[in-house]
């Protein structure tokens, strides 16, 4: 049974009724139907990001993301991270006020900077660590550019590979720019001599992200998020299943 159920997501946030069907059709093909995992998101904030802002397509991404979430988690709320060169805020998104929630984060906030990831990383270890949860965690972190700091963003990943955390990073922009070359390299670091387990994955969703059907998106988000939990189980950093 869904963590969420349709009716409830029917009488909270009926404009978000077909994402969660979406993604409880993709959560069955990979077997995880009956999973319960937190979900976080981070959103890049840099100035790059602005036209992504403007169009409603971080919103889009947050309620899919929250359309997933809602088979997933029991409180219909998602944790949500924005950052540039520092973190921006460390807010949430729930079913019940989605609608413009993004537009009200960032009415909110100030200059938007340059990429920093391992500081919105870091925000994110701290809230799931904070928050005693048992459950793994599936953090859906967008991004349209490379770090500044790339050594950082790779020594957090592997250190965090010790914890029940998968990081599903999306590429917004130019497929083919060079910008994502470093989040290519962090999806193939070497196991074990890098990290303890394989703890990432990245796709790019192009320069149009919102034209990406959301059967598609869903299947990204979670497509390898079976074979972490399997490892995890394996290396004892989440428990094995009941």
């Amino acid at each position: 049974m869904a963590a969420i159920s349709l009716t409830k997501v029917e009488e909270t946030a009926p404009a978000l009724v077909s994402l969660y069907k979406t993604a409880g059709v993709s959560l069955t093909k990979y077997g995880l139907e009956d999973l319960r995992a937190a979900v976080y998101l981070v959103v890049d904030y840099s100035g790059s990001m602005k036209p992504y802002y403007k169009d409603g397509t971080v919103q889009a991404l947050a309620d899919r993301v929250l359309g997933l979430a809602a088979h997933l988690d029991d409180d219909g709320t998602v944790p949500v991270v924005l950052f540039s060169t520092d973190v921006d805020a460390v807010t949430d998104i729930a079913l019940a006020d989605h609608r413009g929630r993004i537009e009200r984060i960032v009415a909110g906030l100030g200059h938007m900077g340059k990429t920093s990831y391992h500081l919105a990383m870091d925000a994110v270890i701290d809230h799931y660590l904070d928050s005693g949860a048992r459950e793994p965690a599936l953090v859906v972190f967008q991004t349209d550019g490379g770090p500044i700091n790339r050594l950082a963003a790779e020594r957090y990943l592997c250190k965090a590979a010790r914890l029940p955390l998968f990081w599903q990073f999306i590429g917004f922009g130019d497929p083919h720019s060079r910008q994502f070359d470093f989040l290519r390299r962090l999806d193939d670091l070497p196991v074990p001599d890098k990290r303890t387990v394989d703890n990432a994955g990245f796709f790019h969703a192009g320069a149009d992200p919102g034209k990406v059907s959301g059967a598609a998106l869903y299947d990204r988000l979670i497509g390898e998020f079976p074979r972490w939990l399997t490892a995890a189980r394996a290396q004892g950093i989440i428990p094995p299943r009941a």
